[in-house]
């Protein structure tokens, strides 16, 4: 780990409805907090039948003839792909538990999860605000205006603020619910 926040990891998920620019702001944050000189890990959500390799690569031929890990590497980097074949789905607080130790470990997705989080809401989405209801969320970034909420609450292209809530708001790994 880093000279960031300490010798344990934390953990903080961005959740938020879908185009509401989850993505587009861990994209922004990852650098910001980087130069901050944390070391960060993710963890993406995904859709059930997702592929990260493609017909016609060993590694999907390995995975489709039955094997339950395939793991390819190179000397840029590899990836583990591991099959449920009808076991139930991790939870979040045992796929943490696959990482290497880092500074801050953000969370895309999980919306419903247990862990703390902040919420991404952009009025265009029409979509209501998870906060009311979610007592796991810490903070609002939106495009709300000021004093929306009694939240945290930072605009949307404020990256600087959002860091320091993603420092500030954190949780030790061990405090995150071992529940999906």
């Amino acid at each position: 780990m880093s000279a960031g926040l300490a010798s344990v990891t934390r953990v903080l998920g961005i959740a938020g409805w879908s185009g509401s620019g989850k993505t587009r702001l861990i994209t922004r944050l990852i650098p910001t907090l980087i130069e901050r000189g944390y070391s960060v890990s993710t963890i993406k959500h995904a859709h059930q039948h997702f592929e990260i390799d493609r017909p016609g690569k060993d590694s999907y031929e390995h995975r489709v003839a039955g094997a339950n890990e395939v793991l390819v590497s190179s000397v840029k980097r590899f990836a583990l792909i591991r099959e449920l074949r009808g076991a139930p789905e991790l939870g979040l607080a045992e796929l943490l538990a696959q990482l290497a130790p880092v500074d801050l470990v953000l969370v895309e997705g999980y919306k419903h999860g247990g862990h703390a989080k902040l919420e991404v809401h952009r009025v265009a989405n029409g979509k209501a605000l998870l906060f009311p209801t979610d007592a796991t969320i810490r903070a609002l970034v939106s495009d709300l205006p000021a004093g929306t909420t009694t939240l945290p609450h930072v605009a949307l292209e404020d990256i600087p603020a959002i860091a320091n809530l993603v420092v500030e708001l954190a949780v030790p790994l061990d405090q995150v619910p071992a529940t999906h």
